[in-house]
């Protein structure tokens, strides 16, 4: 099985699992050895790994002000590694090839709770919207390779994960680090009050990335924060 992203913040966790469930025949490529937006070394890491499932999780991520920095860069790699992985994935036929979507894929104003049939009801925040878009062509690709060629692709769509491992840093992190550590900064220096982006009204679903109370048959349920 090769997972991609498979020790990022979500990858970890689903690699854990997947070994937990006995599955310990795991291919993990790493970004110093394999830059899956070229297409030659993608076709050359499944030549080398010959996966029958393939676990699509890498993807260049990253808070509100990463995604304005740079929303070509976010829109081109996340498009390339998706495409080529998933093309290459056909060609080789792979038994199954899992991908994971975004909540950036869905309209700005989607209602929360998130449901799946409102993916197309309109265009994503602004602020995320060609990672969002190119994470979006990941479904569009799985059905157009289903219609044609009998591919087995599916695509997850999770709402926003949090959770331990997540990134602190204050340009890459996520809205729930992103305020613990405002929180703590403010703390830290004495201040009465801390700024966050917004006007206060935005809704967001959350789902945690590990498991709840640790025990065995344990189940994630969904926080909504307003």
């Amino acid at each position: 099985m090769l997972v991609t992203g498979g020790a990022g913040f979500l990858g970890a966790w689903v690699v854990r699992r997947l070994r937990g469930l006995g599955c310990q025949e795991l291919v993990i490529p790493r970004l110093r050895d394999w830059d899956v937006t070229q297409d030659a070394a993608v076709q050359c890491l499944y030549e080398t790994a010959r996966p029958g499932v393939v676990i699509h999780l890498a993807a260049l991520v990253g808070g509100v002000a990463a995604n304005r920095a740079s929303p070509g860069r976010f829109f081109y790699d996340n498009l390339m590694m998706g495409a080529l992985l998933m093309e290459h994935a056909r060609r080789a036929a792979v038994e199954k090839f899992v991908s994971f979507g975004t909540v950036c894929c869905y309209p700005e104003h989607t209602p929360v709770p998130f449901r799946e049939d409102a993916l197309w009801d309109g265009y994503p925040d602004e602020s995320n919207a060609p990672y969002g878009i190119a994470k979006k062509m990941l479904l569009v690709q799985g059905q157009a390779y289903g219609q044609e060629y009998g591919h087995n692709a599916i695509f997850l769509l999770p709402v926003n994960l949090y959770g331990p491992g997540d990134s602190l840093d204050p340009v890459r992190s996520h809205v729930i680090p992103a305020l613990i550590r405002r929180c703590v900064e403010a703390r830290a220096n004495g201040c009465d009050e801390l700024a966050v982006w917004g006007a206060g009204k935005a809704m967001r679903e959350f789902l945690y990335i590990g498991r709840r109370g640790g025990g065995r048959g344990a189940r994630d349920a969904p926080v909504r924060w307003r």
